[in-house]
């Protein structure tokens, strides 16, 4: 029987990042909280009676073995020894290399839907441990739910915030996050701070940056001019970079003008009006009870560092 279903993909905005450490790996250990946007791709799964992973609508240059809504059906496939087959189309409104998360939502919503569609009955923390083989981000996206993140990533504690609006901006050019993390002028021992100096301070955020941001703009000038651009539109707000770039984005009033932002708006830059989530849509695809693990897998291989 074939069986389809769609599942929103939200873009994050991390709303400070601080490298407190780096581990004898190379990965960088973070302190961060992650925004989740109404800003969505849209993952399209629909069984094959077959076993075979195809990929309806590939993104121009980019390979199936880095696709990530393929890596990540492959992933389970073979970690579950499971022998359907799916076809996978992807909606795709976040840009990619933005720091906003596209690709690890798209790869965790593909792991939702697909542990729904193939009737696999994982919990959020076994699909949560495979996830975190394709990127650091993933297993955030698969709890569902705003979040102060520690680790590699992979430390994630969910917490309220309040639903605020924010314009981000894309100005055009896409970083990778290897890039940002590799630069030897970049600081790696911002001091730690807890979830009580987070709520306590959230309103004054001029106590938290994003540590990669003064890197992205050494690297790339169309960050230090898309936060110029928003100081300038909006000078009582506080822009920000998110994840390693190449987005920034402010908290914005309701009285925004929007057509007037257009009007102003550099040539080839994106901008977004978005509203702040509470949770992912299909928070509640699998159980938030059900914590048990029925793998045994080492969930740090693979992993790549936060963006």
């Amino acid at each position: 029987m074939i069986k389809q279903l769609s599942i929103l993909a939200p873009a994050k905005i991390n709303l400070f990042l601080h490298v407190v450490g780096q581990r004898s790996d190379g990965y960088h250990l973070l302190q961060s909280v992650f925004q989740l946007l109404d800003l969505s791709d849209e993952v399209f799964l629909k069984t094959r009676q077959d076993s075979q992973i195809i990929r309806i609508n590939p993104i121009p240059n980019v390979l199936p073995k880095d696709d990530l809504v393929v890596k990540a059906a492959y992933l389970l496939q073979s970690t579950l020894g499971v022998n359907q087959g799916v076809e996978i189309a992807l909606d795709k409104k976040i840009p990619m290399g933005a720091g906003l998360g596209g690709g690890s939502s798209d790869a965790a919503s593909t792991l939702l839907g697909l542990n729904h569609l193939w009737n696999l009955a994982l919990s959020k923390q076994d699909l949560m441990d495979i996830g975190l083989k394709l990127g650091a981000d993933v297993p955030f996206f698969i709890q569902g739910h705003n979040a102060f993140v520690e680790g590699i990533g992979e430390i994630i504690t969910p917490i309220e915030l309040p639903v605020n609006d924010y314009l981000v901006i894309f100005p055009g050019v896409s970083i990778p996050t290897k890039e940002i993390f590799s630069s030897t002028e970049l600081t790696r021992n911002h001091s730690r701070i807890t979830i009580t100096d987070f709520a306590e301070q959230y309103s004054k955020l001029t106590m938290f940056q994003n540590d990669l941001q003064v890197i992205a703009e050494q690297k790339h000038v169309e960050v230090k001019n898309a936060i110029g651009w928003l100081k300038s539109m909006f000078p009582n707000t506080q822009p920000m970079m998110s994840g390693s770039g190449s987005s920034v984005f402010c908290e914005i009033p309701n009285t925004l003008n929007m057509g007037h932002c257009l009007s102003e708006l550099p040539y080839g830059w994106k901008i977004y009006k978005v509203k702040s989530l509470k949770q992912h849509s299909a928070y509640n695809l699998v159980p938030s009870n059900n914590l048990s693990s029925k793998l045994m897998s080492s969930t740090q291989q693979g992993s790549r560092q936060v963006g």
